[in-house]
Formats: structure tokens, sequence, C-alpha cells
């Protein structure tokens, strides 16, 4: 290796789980020239024989701006270990996020779930590697809605095997089984693939990740049928139509979106619909009725759609500081307060996209009048399903 160039400001080398990894001699003569190194307690414990013997260790702990402050005061190079791949879900993606200047040259070393398709003879082609530590479920969801046929997943000490396996039957993908890797590289590697109810039962080595195979195909259906929703008590027909539904999706254009507000969700079937077909997006379902909070969520669960945040409350009463800010809104009830509704979302976010399904004429006056008002683009489409009555689709924009 030639001499450390003074411009890189951070080698990253990736470890494994061995209990006396092995460097190349690259790696090792890098590791001799110089003096300072980072890394988490766990690295300092399986590196240290390797370190000269005045050297100085600045701990990765959790702490972000303690830790970059350190950075900043150091005028050398500084050696990062970090497990695995630094790229993959690691430390060379944060020091790239809080540092965008900053010069960086790795070693990786083959991450978790690399690993684990390796110990097992998977064929990872088609993989799909999401992780849930220290992170929501939404990458998990958003991989199961896609019928994804392999998913690797990164997990932590609350996302574990065992929760995991547990949210996939919530939500009926049982069309997965479940293979853990536990302390992989390690003296007490163990490797283990189970079905998912077994799973939900079993704790695990906090150091893990998990393979998700698809054993058989689930069904993505386009256009839910309405009677397979759970309705309202004695309210059947109290559902946005499935003609309706899909054109009211097509409406509201969300290939593009980030959040989407569905307000007055009801039963939930735009939501799901929307989710279904968008996987990607942040939903939430506001809904006032009480009622609705258990018929929305048994409705996510029969058409295997998690990840729908779903709020009963009345949406005039709420602080919607607390929420992400939508960047399209779907209008299903308002309560009589239309105009009112407009210029919440309209102060929210006035380039937000707004789309409504007006059933009285009232109703298609108001949303044309304000938005127009505002300088919204409006267009309509008018369509009835059966013997129901005429229902106008609106859309409003800013171009």
């Amino acid at each position: 290796m030639n001499k450390i160039q003074k411009h890189i400001d951070f080698h990253l080398i990736g470890t494994s789980n061995h209990p006396t990894p092995k460097f190349n001699n690259d790696v090792l003569k890098l590791i001799q020239e110089s003096s300072v190194f980072s890394g988490g307690k766990r690295h300092y414990q399986l590196v240290k024989s390797y370190l000269p013997e005045n050297h100085t260790w600045i701990e990765i702990s959790g702490k972000m701006d303690f830790l970059i402050n350190k950075y900043k005061k150091i005028d050398t190079t500084i050696v990062v270990f970090a497990s695995g791949d630094p790229f993959f879900y690691g430390f060379g993606n944060t020091l790239q996020r809080l540092l965008p200047n900053v010069k960086l040259k790795a070693t990786p070393y083959f991450n978790s779930i690399q690993l684990l398709c390796h110990k097992t003879q998977t064929n990872y082609n088609a993989l799909k590697s999401i992780s849930v530590h220290g992170r929501d479920w939404s990458a998990l969801d958003e991989a199961l809605i896609n019928r994804n046929k392999l998913i690797g997943v990164l997990t932590d000490a609350k996302k574990t095997p065992s929760e995991i396996a547990k949210r996939l039957l919530k939500y009926g993908f049982d069309n997965y089984s479940i293979t853990v890797g536990e302390a992989l590289d390690g003296n007490n590697e163990h490797i283990e693939t189970l079905d998912l109810a077994t799973c939900t039962k079993k704790s695990h080595d906090h150091l893990n990740c998990v393979l998700l195979k698809k054993t058989t195909s689930k069904e993505k259906p386009f256009g839910m049928a309405d009677d397979a929703f759970i309705p309202l008590p004695n309210r059947a027909n109290m559902i946005t139509k499935m003609p309706i539904r899909l054109s009211t999706i097509n409406a509201l254009q969300l290939q593009n979106k980030t959040v989407f507000w569905d307000i007055g969700a009801c039963t939930g079937s735009v939501a799901i619909e929307a989710k279904q077909q968008y996987p990607h997006l942040k939903i939430v379902a506001f809904e006032k009725r009480t009622v609705c909070g258990n018929i929305i969520q048994q409705n996510t669960e029969r058409f295997s759609t998690p990840g729908i945040a779903i709020i009963i409350d009345d949406f005039f009463n709420l602080n919607l500081e607390e929420f992400q800010i939508p960047d399209v809104v779907f209008i299903g009830g308002h309560g009589g307060r239309l105009n009112e509704l407009i210029y919440l979302i309209h102060k929210l976010n006035p380039k937000a996209r707004i789309v409504t399904n007006a059933v009285k004429q009232n109703s298609t006056n108001i949303f044309i009048k304000e938005l127009t008002t505002l300088n919204y683009t409006i267009n309509t489409s008018v369509i009835q399903v059966n013997e129901h009555n005429k229902i106008s689709i609106h859309s409003a924009e800013k171009i």
C-alpha cells in the first residue's frame, strides 16, 4: 500500500465477528502506520491486539454530535473499524450524512446478510435487503407488499426475529419461511430455518440477521371487491365503490408522492388500495368515528396491508404539526366543513395535491370555488356505478 495520503480523512475497515479477525497485509500495514482509531466497544475488543502501543481510540457510542466534534479535532487519517461493509446500512453512510465533504476510503468485509446467504448457499440475485435496526417497519412492509421473494433483514433488540414473524402472521404473510443467523463468524454462530409460528416463540442472540424466503405465491389484487371489506355496522354501502376507488387512486397521482393523508377514511378502503399499489407511501388514515378504528385495522390485516397509521379523532381537534406534512390528500369526509379543511391543508402545504369525491352539488361548488380562489388548477371526472348516485372526482394542484 502506498504511504497514507493526507486528503483521506477516514479509512473504514470492515471487520468480521471472528474472535481474531483476519486482515490482509495492506490493512495490517495501514494499522501500524496509523495512530488514531475509532469504533464501537465490541470492535475494540476484537482489534486491540493489532493496534500500535501508543494509539488513540475514539469510541463510537451513539452520541453523534459529540463524536463528530472529536473527529474534527484530529488532523490525521482516522482508521475506523466497522462491522461488515461500512456502506451497507453502516458507519460510512453516517459519515457521509454528517460530514458531507468528508473523504473516505474503505476496505469492506461481507455484510451479515451476505454471510447468511453464503452459509446457507442461498442464491441472492433477487435479494431485497432492508433494515429495521433503529427504524420503523416501513421498509419491511414495502418489501412484503411488493411480494419480494427473498428479503434480508437487519434486526435490533426490539424488532427481533420473533417480532418479525409475528408481524408477518398478523398481516397474512404466512407464505414465508424465516432463517435466522446468530453471531455469524463468531464462536457461538448458529443458523436455523423455522416456520413463522415456531419463530414467534423463540428468542435469539442479539447479534442476528434474518432471511425471509417466499414459499408460495400470494395474490396481489388490483381493485378489491367491495364486499370483501369489513363494513360499518348496518351500513354495508358506506364504502367508496371499487371503480370509484381506482379512479380516485388515478386522480391522486401517487407514484411520485411521499406522504398521503386519507381524511375521513371510514373503512380504510382508499388508504388500503393506495398502499397496495404504492407501498412506498407513508399513509395516515384519519377518521373520527371510534368504531372505525378496529374496522380499518381489521381490513388492513385482511388485505395484507401493513404500515397504515390509523388516527381516530376529530381532524379539526388534532395538532397537525405532530404529523409528517402530506404532499397528497384525499378528502373522503369533512363533516360539513369542507372549506375549513381546504384552508387547513393549503396552510400546511400549498403544493399538496388535493382530491375529493363529491355526491352533492354543494360540495362540488365549495371545492371548485375555494381552490380556484387559491390559484389551484381543477380537474373533474364524473362516474356512476350501477344504480348508485353519480360521483364527481375532483383533483386540485398548483401547476
